[in-house]
């Protein structure tokens, strides 16, 4: 990473820190000692375990959908390159920030850039075509527990509107620039030129055959998956799926760990509506938002006392544990892209 991301990422763990340490002395009491003395070790350590299993399902999804494609990407590579993006996603907004890296590694997988620009969109694709029907399901077939969430906020089932309207939105232009790739390289062109006029880009008019040819092999690409990926499509949703399943029962681990009641399907409702908030670009890796919203949300069905201590568990799992996990990744990323960029200069 560059020096302005390692300050990004100290600006992120530092809000996220300030807001935790908030959360944490409004929540502990005389009373948090006592369910601390309850904590089960297993169920916080099967909690660590499904998060890095959840990681190992992302890598299947990367390796899977460029097998479709025709391209050989082996396991610990794709691993590599999540736990990268993961450190990435720590220091853009929102946490959907990683999409660069994932890129740049299948790249130096031998996949060719229009290629691995498909497959990292169609991630994207998929995700929230899988987050917007859990999101249906919870509404029409958990009818009183979604009730019982959007009385509490009132605003629960407006963000579950705005995001299945982003979503069918983004579908639409996805697929619109996919038969008219066209229209896609005139918007990139005006975004590039409107970039030029303030920041004078240098080789404006390399940038531009660039983005000519690239889009041709995106387009290309995506024609692939839809004719001949298929497969990649298949193995896409289900790894996507089990996923999301596992990052939403750690959730209920931890309640485990802290001698509480699981609520799986509570937490299932709660877990979603935070991995929408968490794709919208408010703070850097959504630093302070994750926090904030799991305590509003699970103060509802879990003990004030012990439910600051249960968000620090959460966050230490699902952001900490990212960035210690992404830096020895990203650090080996840096020195092989330093000793490429020396060998070529001789």
């Amino acid at each position: 990473m560059e020096k302005s991301q390692w300050k990004w990422l100290l600006v992120s763990i530092g809000f996220s820190a300030l807001v935790m340490g908030g959360v944490l002395y409004f929540t502990v009491d005389e009373t948090t000692i006592e369910y601390l003395s309850r904590v089960n070790p297993f169920y916080l350590i099967l909690a660590v375990l499904l998060h890095i299993l959840s990681l190992g399902f992302w890598a299947l999804r990367i390796q899977k959908m460029s097998a479709s494609l025709g391209y050989r990407v082996g396991f610990k590579h794709c691993l590599n390159l999540v736990l990268a993006n993961m450190l990435v996603a720590a220091v853009t907004p929102s946490q959907a920030g990683g999409e660069p890296v994932r890129v740049h590694e299948l790249y130096r997988a031998g996949v060719t850039v229009g290629d691995a620009t498909a497959i990292v969109i169609m991630e994207r694709v998929i995700d929230g075509i899988v987050l917007g029907a859990a999101g249906a399901f919870a509404m029409l077939f958990l009818g009183r527990y979604w009730s019982s969430l959007a009385s509490g906020f009132s605003g629960v089932s407006f963000i579950m509107y705005a995001a299945w309207i982003f979503v069918t939105i983004f579908v639409l232009i996805f697929v619109y620039s996919v038969k008219n790739p066209d229209y896609l390289k005139r918007v990139l062109k005006r975004i590039s030129r409107w970039i030029d006029r303030r920041w004078h880009l240098k080789r404006l008019e390399q940038l531009l055959g660039t983005i000519d040819r690239e889009v041709d092999n995106f387009n290309r690409g995506l024609v692939e998956f839809v004719n001949h990926g298929k497969s990649g499509l298949v193995w896409g949703f289900i790894f996507t799926a089990l996923f999301w399943l596992s990052e939403f029962v750690i959730a209920s681990m931890l309640l485990l760990g802290l001698g509480q009641q699981p609520y799986f399907i509570e937490s299932f409702v709660v877990q979603l509506v935070i991995a929408i908030i968490m794709m919208i670009p408010l703070t850097p890796g959504g630093s302070g938002v994750a926090e904030l919203g799991a305590t509003s949300f699970y103060s509802l069905f879990v003990p004030s006392s012990i439910v600051g201590v249960f968000v620090l568990l959460w966050r230490l799992i699902l952001y900490y544990l990212n960035i210690f996990l992404g830096l020895l990744p990203s650090l080996s990323i840096m020195r092989r892209e330093f000793l490429a960029r020396a060998r070529k200069q001789r």
